[in-house]
């Protein structure tokens, strides 16, 4: 009966799936918005996001070394942390900066709660709470784009531009004063819909990242379900604000694009470590990511709330499961 039964903590993965495989299929569906990344944030992306990768994989090694555990760097994971990382930082981001973040999301955020499967919350997102609380303006100063970088002598020079999602809080904070900064993100959807926008590394194309998802949603690695809880939740309550005064509140698919808001459903609230088991479950969590977001976006002082959410939602995971309990086999439900 031992070679049978294998109790493990999570990611329970069907068997058509391994952990190596879930993860190379995110790290696959990740490459269109490293494309964009490169192409709109030139040398600097790629430097980012191999600084956050490097650092990752050396810093879950040293760890495994230090605990006299055996390797685990092939199941990939800190490869994905490092890239989501990168994807959540802003790109003009000191790469010194980049490696502390890096190693506090897997030394904390993993690999002291035992490693994969056994962290309670999201390691990227710990990692970039740890930055934002630290090292604030930088996480805040914003890389335009390179199709809005000044051409000086046939030379590019990079320069700062105010986000969508910064200019809406400026909105919101300015009430009746706000209209321009509204109708500016409203007009933007077609430049956050293709990347041309200032944002962090990898969040700024939609494109690229509704590329990767489908992927993901066709190989059956991710559920629907959080990814469709999170979007459904987030655009009612934009669309609440925007009702109310859409003179102020921008639009909800300026939230749905902007931001991290696309990032955050598909690649970061689906990790199958950090998210409830049951699809009931999966509902309640994507529907309280979403809705924390607009709350802190909205009402909040800070633009951005994904980050957030996604940890608050991380923390409630268990108590999901404990409210949403799977059906044993051969039990009956609720039991």
């Amino acid at each position: 009966m031992q070679d049978v039964l294998k109790i493990s903590p999570g990611p329970h993965i069907s068997k058509h799936h391994s952990t190596r495989s879930v993860m190379a299929d995110v790290i696959i569906a990740m490459i269109p918005a490293m494309i964009m990344a490169v192409v709109y944030f030139r040398m600097g992306a790629l430097l980012l996001i191999g600084t956050c990768v490097i650092t990752c994989v050396l810093s879950e090694w040293l760890c495994n070394v230090i605990r006299k555990k055996p390797n685990s760097l092939g199941d990939l994971s800190a490869v994905i942390t490092g890239i989501i990382l990168a994807f959540s930082v802003p790109a003009g981001l000191p790469l010194w900066a980049a490696v502390i973040g890096s190693a506090f999301a897997i030394i904390i955020g993993k690999m002291v709660f035992g490693g994969l499967g056994s962290n309670i919350f999201n390691p990227a997102m710990v990692g970039r709470c740890f930055l934002t609380l630290s090292f604030g303006l930088m996480m805040t100063t914003w890389t335009a784009p390179a199709t809005a970088w000044p051409i000086t002598d046939g030379l590019t020079q990079a320069t700062t531009q105010a986000t969508p999602l910064a200019r809406s809080k400026e909105a919101i904070k300015a009430g009746g004063q706000g209209e321009k900064n509204a109708d500016v993100v409203n007009k933007q959807l077609k430049q956050m819909f293709f990347g041309s926008t200032g944002g962090c590394l990898g969040e700024t194309s939609a494109i690229a990242l509704l590329i990767g998802a489908a992927y993901l949603l066709i190989k059956r690695t991710i559920s629907w379900h959080i990814p469709a809880a999170v979007l459904v939740s987030a655009f009612i309550c934009a669309q609440i604000g925007y009702l109310i005064n859409p003179q102020v509140y921008i639009s909800p698919l300026a939230h749905l694009l902007g931001g991290g808001m696309l990032l955050g459903a598909f690649f970061i609230a689906t990790d199958p470590v950090t998210a409830p088991l049951t699809k009931r479950g999966m509902w309640i969590f994507g529907a309280g990511v979403g809705a924390v977001t607009m709350l802190i976006r909205i009402v909040g002082e800070y633009p951005e709330g994904m980050m957030f959410s996604i940890l608050l939602m991380n923390a409630l995971t268990p108590l999901i499961d404990r409210f949403c309990k799977l059906t044993p086999a051969g039990g009956k439900p609720n039991a």
